[in-house]
């Protein structure tokens, strides 16, 4: 490892780690919004004993290794799903940290992006329902922290992209009654903007993305029988799956397109 690469792989380190936190952090949002409750206290508990659970089993995917995915107490089995989730968001983290490596400015940006989409992926797979209470307060959160980059030209594309992606998304959803929810036009402003920031090639990358991999995923779980042609699957985490895999590159490809379309 080279000097010059040493600072990159510790800040990695250092963002997986947060990130494991934040996934923590996010399997309480995900069990506690929808609910209406706070995810602030009372301190997590076990679902079935209701004993809370001590600061050394908390320690995110550790933790439940050590427990063995049982409750220390009255020994309930504890769901896979929480450390899968802590895994998940802190590898994001890292990949997001590797892409920002050359532009820090724009990580705060970025990774506060990571934890926002994990949450509103999780809420929608479990209760189809994208939160105001996330989406909302999402606009002017991640637009401060875009500003801290200090580029009024990608910021004024950044709003542009927002407000042509909530269009789209309005009309679909208006047109094709039931092919979408509300949630979904509200979340699509978030989407554009965070990909039209990097570029318009990212966010015609993202927006594709998005409608391909919930069309492929409709079309498995119908060749699985486990969803009918009317069937209402969740289509915001693969918003946000379309997003972030534009960001982390495949935006690449639609400016490549467009560089096409404008020779």
């Amino acid at each position: 490892m080279t000097e010059a690469e040493l600072p990159v792989v510790s800040l990695a380190l250092l963002v997986g780690v947060l990130g494991s936190a934040v996934g923590s952090f996010l399997n309480v949002v995900a069990h506690r919004v929808p609910r209406g409750e706070s995810v602030v206290s009372p301190p997590s508990a076990c679902p079935d004993c209701g004993t809370a659970i001590r600061p050394r089993h908390n320690v995110p995917v550790v933790g439940w290794l050590v427990l063995r995915g049982r409750c220390f107490d009255c020994r309930s089995p504890i769901s896979a799903r929480y450390p899968l989730v802590e895994a998940g968001v802190a590898v994001l983290f890292v990949l997001a940290a590797l892409r920002f490596a050359d532009q820090p400015r724009l990580l705060p940006a970025y990774l506060a992006f990571a934890g926002i989409a994990g949450a509103l992926a999780l809420i929608d797979l479990d209760v189809r329902r994208l939160p105001d209470s996330i989406v909302l307060p999402a606009y002017p959160v991640l637009c401060a922290l875009l500003a801290l980059d200090g580029d009024p030209h990608a910021l004024l594309r950044a709003a542009i992209g927002g407000v042509v992606l909530f269009a789209f998304y309005l009309v679909v959803a208006v047109v094709a009654v039931g092919a979408m929810g509300f949630g979904d036009v509200k979340l699509a402003g978030v989407v554009g903007a965070m990909t039209a920031y990097l570029s318009w090639g990212t966010l015609l990358s993202g927006a594709f993305l998005g409608f391909l991999l919930g069309a492929v995923a409709g079309l498995l779980l119908i060749a699985a029988g486990r969803a009918g042609r009317r069937s209402a699957v969740p289509f915001g985490p693969f918003m946000l799956l379309g997003a972030w895999t534009a960001v982390l590159g495949a935006g690449h490809l639609g400016d490549y397109y467009l560089a096409l379309l404008a020779r």
